[in-house]
């Protein structure tokens, strides 16, 4: 090799190395996560007792991860347990997982050369009065050539564009997981939230025919005393319409009970009627634990999937603002080619037989105005990520404190609406005793059975609308979201409904 050829590789090797010196700039902001302010406790009463609620116990880090097991119902731990294996919401959240996945390999490629190779052979015959014919830089009559080799093209990254790049899809893989995890936590609420209405009906059905029952025994005896002419017709007028507008409310209450099995039905990625026999037989509406804990509002900061996700798209959008600007600088690149060519397959392997090239290039940018706009519509966008993030918190410190009202208060009326029922049995029985020795008229039983019933119904709307608010704080604190499958599928299965989220934000 003569001095010329060292002394160009040389330059070739000193450029190369200083490009790669260069590469670990990196343009742009860095991120920093945001810093949020949030208040010690849950509105102005104190930890111990917040919402005026006894039952509800403030802790740094509650346990929330199945919480639907304070419940202690075995079916509603089935229902969910199948619904975490086979919803389909939550299967289409890892698809976009996987889908982001690939999106991040796309921006990492580009770290790397892109390398081509080829290979041919051509057998040529010309006419002897046209004169040589030039192929592939070989003069050529008649004959055969071969041909080998490989092309490859490097922009080098020196500004950190691919990098930024790849900041962004990692922040973007994060995102997804955080919405995976919020579809689960939104999940697992409504199956319960739906349970909890399913059983609250079926007791409204049980109510409704055991006081038809109580009306029909009261009709029944009405019709005797009018046909031993103690008692007008309207007495027995009265008391048939009291039967038939009991009797009324059953077919909206069985809707309603089918209905709510549909719905879990779907919720577990099934048809409609597929639950029907395994919930058609009545159970008692899953009572809520004597103490609830819950956790301080510092806590939503780490807990709420929706919160975190919003924090990622922070990152992500702050990464692309490194990806703007980094148009703005010049972009190198390497161009190079390295084969062997020949005329007669014995000498392929010749080192005569060799030829390449290499070409470095540089990319200088003349902006009129394009790339400084677009850096600005990039910084917007992470300006409305903040934003974003802001009103996400001050929406699920809304949404605890909401729920943490309507549970309180919720257990202060059903308390009431206890004593109501039993006030009124009292009232009926006595009611009864009086018509039947003629010491009171029939409207005071009738008024008396409908007060029982309404207020036997209003308990049981209140004993679900109890366990369903609690359900709401579960959500609202972001509980459940931390299950996770044992075993995940290998990553990218078609088809697969479980995968592997715990290390998807740091894969390479």
């Amino acid at each position: 090799m003569n001095n010329n050829k060292l002394c160009r590789l040389f330059i070739g090797i000193t450029l190369v190395g200083s490009l790669m010196l260069l590469s670990s700039c990196k343009v742009g902001p860095n991120y920093h996560a945001p810093v949020t302010k949030v208040p010690n406790t849950w509105g102005p009463q104190t930890p111990e007792t917040p919402a005026q609620n006894s039952s509800v116990v403030v802790i740094n880090q509650p346990t929330v991860a199945k919480w639907w097991n304070t419940f202690s119902d075995p079916k509603l731990d089935s229902l969910i347990d199948r619904a975490v294996q086979s919803n389909l919401d939550l299967q289409l959240a890892e698809e976009r997982i996987r889908e982001a996945r690939a999106e991040r390999g796309i921006v990492k490629a580009d770290l790397y050369p892109t390398v081509n190779a080829s290979a041919s052979y051509q057998r040529s015959h010309n006419s002897g009065n046209i004169g040589v014919q030039t192929s592939g830089g070989t003069n050529i009559i008649n004959g055969d050539l071969y041909q080998a080799g490989f092309d490859a093209a490097w922009e080098i990254d020196v500004f950190g564009r691919v990098r930024r790049g790849i900041e962004a899809a990692d922040a973007d893989i994060a995102a997804q997981i955080e919405d995976r995890r919020d579809v689960l936590v939104t999940l697992l609420s409504e199956v319960a939230r739906t349970y909890i209405e399913l059983r609250s009906f079926q007791r409204q059905v049980v109510i409704a025919e055991a006081n038809l029952k109580a009306q029909q025994e009261t009709l029944d005896l009405t019709r005797i005393r009018f046909n031993a002419g103690l008692v007008s017709d309207l007495d027995v007028a009265r008391a048939e319409a009291q039967v038939e507008n009991t009797a009324s409310q059953i077919p909206i209450f069985e809707t309603f009970i089918a209905t709510s099995i549909h719905q879990l039905s779907v919720l577990l990625g099934k048809e409609p009627n597929a639950l029907l026999a395994e919930l058609t037989p009545d159970e008692p509406i899953p009572p809520v634990p004597p103490t609830v804990p819950i956790s301080l509002p510092s806590e939503l900061l780490r807990r709420r999937p929706d919160i975190r996700r919003a924090e990622r798209n922070i990152a992500a959008t702050t990464a692309r603002i490194g990806v703007a600007t980094a148009d703005l600088f010049p972009r190198f690149s390497l161009t190079g080619s390295a084969g062997l060519a020949t005329t007669k397959f014995s000498k392929f392997a010749d080192s005569g037989s060799g030829t390449w090239s290499i070409l470095p290039g540089v990319t200088i940018p003349i902006d009129f105005g394009r790339i400084r706009s677009n850096i600005a519509v990039q910084n917007a966008r992470e300006q409305q990520a903040v934003t974003t993030y802001e009103q996400t918190i001050l929406t699920s410190l809304q949404e605890v404190a909401d729920a943490l009202v309507a549970f309180g208060n919720e257990q202060t009326r059903r308390q009431k609406l206890s004593a109501a029922v039993d006030s009124n049995q009292r009232a009926v029985d006595l009611a009864d005793q009086l018509y039947q020795k003629g010491l009171t008229d029939f409207l005071t039983v009738l008024q008396a059975q409908r007060d029982l019933y309404q207020t036997e119904d209003q308990l049981v709307q209140s004993n679900r609308a109890v366990s369903s608010n609690l359900v709401a704080l579960y959500k609202a604190l972001g509980g459940g979201w931390e299950i996770e499958m044992e075993s995940p599928p290998p990553e990218g299965k078609a088809g697969d409904r479980t995968i592997d989220l715990t290390q998807a934000s740091s894969q390479q």
